[in-house]
């Protein structure tokens, strides 16, 4: 495997991760935080526009993995890659959306 594939790979699995909060939020009718809002990234947007951004990221995240080489889930490197671009992403998600959701203030008894 050439090294920009796994470079494809982690960013598909970080676009893919980020697909996940703003198309499932949409979906529910909600409106959430993204690039398009006032503030960028602070502001809510439309369910609409969170369906659109969440399917543009799947869309990214598809052609990065499945477009790019050739993915085989079963080569650990390719898994690793791609799981390693969506645990980083994930976990600068809950910190960014974690602000404004309560996800970053522990609760203390």
């Amino acid at each position: 495997m050439e090294w920009i594939h796994c470079i494809s790979y982690f960013f598909g699995g970080a676009f893919l991760t980020n697909a996940i909060p703003h198309f499932v939020s949409g979906l529910m009718g909600r409106p959430f935080q993204s690039p398009f809002a006032k503030p960028p990234g602070e502001g809510l947007s439309s369910s609409t526009v969170n369906v659109l951004w969440g399917s543009f990221n799947i869309a990214i995240g598809y052609l990065l993995i499945f477009r790019v080489g050739i993915f085989d889930p079963r080569w650990t490197s390719h898994v690793l890659a791609a799981g390693l671009g969506a645990l980083i992403m994930s976990v600068m998600l809950a910190r960014a959306f974690g602000r404004f959701h309560g996800g970053n203030s522990p609760q203390v008894h």
